[in-house]
Order: C-alpha cells, then sequence, then structure tokens
C-alpha cells in the first residue's frame, strides 16, 4: 500500500527521545541471533540453533516464508476487508452501502480505536493485563474518529489467511514446540496504518496457568505473526527477551523504574514482507502507536500444547468461560484441516502437513462452499487461556 491520505504526524515533544529509542532498540535486536530461515534437520526435526534461540529470546523471525504469490493473495484480501468494514463503529453497511463485515456475527471480530489511541492500556480490560497506558499522540486533524485495529476470527473473512494457517513448514514448528497434538488457540488480523495505527499497551498473554504448579516458559503457547509488508521499530511489536521465563511481570513497576513507557531491554521485531515470528505468548510484549509512513498488517495465528488446554477452564478474554473437553478441541481443530486442504488446492506443488490428532482419528477435511459457510463465528470456540 502506498500510505495513509492523513496528515505526517509525530510523538511531539516526546518525538525526539522516541526516534532515539527506536535507533538503539534496532541495534540491540541485531545482536540476538535470532533470526533466519526455517531449517530442519535430516531427522526432520526443527533445527537446534533455531529452537536454542527461541527459547532463549522467547521469540524468533523466520525469514522468507511466505513468497511474492502468497503475498499478492493475501494483499487482494485485504483490500477486500477494508473495502467490505463498516462506515464506522456499529453501522450494518459499509461505505458503499453493502452489508458490512461481519454485520452478520455472533461472535466478536471488529475492535476499533481512536487514531494513534490505546484502547486497552490502563484499564480492567482483558483481565486488566495491560496496567500501563501508552503514550498517545496527536492524530492529525483529518483522520477519523475512530479505526478498525484488528480483526477477530480471520480466517472465515480471508482464504489466502486460511492457507498461511495450513502452511506445512510453519505446522512443523508448531509440532516441534508444542509437540505433535498441538492445537489452535486464535486467529487475527492487525491493522497498523501509517500515521492512525493504534498502540497495544505492554503486556503478556495468558491468563490460566500462571500460578500452576505445571508452570513452565511454554505453557501459555506462542504466536506466529506472518508480516504481510514487513515491519519496522516503529510500527511492530517489541519484545523484552527472556521475559517469558520470569512469571508474571510487574509491569507498572517496570516502566516506573524506566520512567516512561520505553522499556530500555525491550528490542523491535524487524521483519520483511513475508518473514514470520513466533513469539512465545508469555513474553512481555507490546508495540507503540504508528505515527510512520509504513502499513503493517500481520496475520496472527496461535498455538497451544494439548496438555495445557484439554480439561482445563479458560476464557473470559476471547470467549466465554468454559471447560476445554475434547469435542471442543476437536471441533476448533477442523480449522487446520481445512487450513492445509485449501493450502494443497492452491500450492498443489507442496507437501501437505499432516496434522497428528486428525491422521490417529481417521479425519479428513474438505475446504468447498460448505465448509466456507461452515466457519462462520468459529472464533467463539477460541482455545483462550
Amino acid at each position: 500500500m502506498d500510505g495513509s491520505t492523513t496528515t505526517r504526524v509525530d510523538y511531539g515533544s516526546e518525538e525526539a527521545a522516541m526516534q532515539a529509542y527506536l535507533h538503539e532498540g534496532e541495534k540491540r535486536a541485531a545482536t540476538l541471533g535470532n533470526r533466519g530461515p526455517i531449517r530442519f534437520t535430516a531427522a526432520g526435526e526443527l533445527h537446534p540453533d533455531i529452537v536454542e534461540a527461541y527459547w532463549r529470546c522467547g521469540f524468533y523471525i523466520f525469514e522468507g516464508v511466505l513468497k511474492a504469490d502468497e503475498l499478492a493473495d493475501i494483499e487482494r484480501d485485504l483490500h477486500d476487508i477494508l473495502d467490505r468494514l463498516p462506515a464506522e463503529r456499529g453501522a450494518p453497511f459499509d461505505a458503499k452501502g453493502r452489508p458490512a463485515l461481519g454485520a452478520d456475527s455472533t461472535a466478536p471480530n471488529l475492535l476499533w480505536s481512536k487514531p494513534l489511541g490505546d484502547p486497552f492500556g490502563g484499564t480492567k480490560l482483558a483481565n486488566g493485563r495491560h496496567p500501563v497506558k501508552m503514550f498517545e499522540p496527536q492524530a492529525a486533524a483529518d483522520a477519523p474518529k475512530e479505526v478498525v485495529y484488528l480483526i477477530l476470527g480471520s480466517l472465515q473473512f480471508s482464504e489466502a489467511a486460511l492457507r498461511v494457517y495450513g502452511h506445512p513448514e510453519l505446522l512443523a514448528v508448531a509440532a516441534a514446540i508444542n509437540g505433535p497434538d498441538f492445537t489452535p488457540f486464535n486467529e487475527a488480523l492487525f491493522i497498523k496504518e501509517p500515521g492512525r495505527g493504534a498502540s497495544v499497551a505492554w503486556h503478556q498473554d495468558g491468563t490460566t496457568h500462571w500460578d500452576s504448579p505445571e508452570w513452565d516458559q511454554g505453557v501459555h503457547g506462542f504466536n506466529f505473526m506472518a508480516q504481510l509488508y514487513g515491519c519496522t521499530a516503529a510500527n511492530g511489536v517489541w519484545v523484552v527477551p527472556g521475559s517469558h521465563k520470569r512469571g508474571r511481570i510487574d509491569i507498572k513497576d517496570l516502566v516506573a523504574k524506566a520512567g516512561s513507557e520505553r522499556l530500555p531491554d525491550a528490542v523491535p521485531i524487524i521483519a520483511r514482507p513475508g518473514d514470520v515470528a513466533i513469539t512465545n505468548r508469555q513474553a512481555l510484549h507490546g508495540s507503540f502507536a504508528n505515527t510512520s509512513k509504513d502499513w503493517r498488517v500481520t496475520l496472527n495465528m496461535g498455538f497451544h500444547r494439548r496438555r495445557s488446554v484439554l480439561g482445563v477452564k479458560g476464557g473470559g478474554v476471547h470467549n466465554k468461560e468454559a471447560v476445554y473437553d475434547a469435542a471442543r478441541i476437536r471441533e476448533r481443530a477442523r480449522l487446520i484441516g481445512y487450513g492445509i486442504d485449501a493450502r494443497r488446492q492452491r500450492f498443489p506443488g507442496e507437501t501437505p502437513y499432516v496434522y497428528k490428532p486428525h491422521a490417529d482419528e481417521g479425519l479428513t477435511y474438505r475446504w468447498d462452499g460448505e465448509a466456507k459457510a461452515g466457519i462462520k463465528d468459529y472464533n467463539l470456540l477460541d482455545l483462550s487461556i
């Protein structure tokens, strides 16, 4: 995309300090040794250098995962999604008078923010896991009242995103990190529009297992973050390396000691178009309001260990509280089967991933018109822990 039509903005009185912070963060990120292509050993295992770097840092950037043809598919779907957004929050129609995206959905899907705002920071939303509000730059006078910055249940709105969800190498990584019986978590589309994109206050994901005797550095799973246009220090996610090992962190105290929300140990995820980051959900992470000229569009896809989910009472953030039994996990995991088959149809030269739980039960999934209609509101069954 060529960028927003809104007037250029910056961090005002904080601009000089912010630019220095972005630059220093880039330098810190370059020293971590946690990026490169997806690699497997001759035995088919995820390369141990990748595994070591992921568990050491809490995140890793896989380079060049999505190629140009797939990125073009995603961009076409993105333009369609943006064109179909409601004219304003709650409106049943888009700007052209057509039924708006998600207007007939029961499940939550569109999250709105004022331009350059922080809708979660310092509130009790999402169980209060964003305790400190980020600095909110002044938006341009010609900016809209609100923008959509997050779309939940995104696989029902984009077949290209569904095909990324079925990517054989990414699913093999999920199996390496969470075991071959890994389960879904949820999926979302993050949109950071130039001069308008909202911040996401510092937080750690996960609510269920912090005080469990079974707690460890990976118990709350991870997210893949596939980048359509790449991401920079100015518009990307920032992570505090190694923080996934520290248990629940006192974020207010960290910010108070830093003197601002510019945490001194954090680093940005820097990625090119087609790169996919994997980020531990327990890692302390967040992102700043996007005053830059660059779009960030991220396909977010989360996965869990089965033992972290089965028989566990979860929910309360992404869906209603419930005990997750095998039937619910099976129903939610059909999206993996649909993703694998949708990808097989688009990229017949690839070897499709074999998802062990489906293979063990003799389950097969076909992506067609009936399946597409059947995944409406699928995110009501997200496995949120």
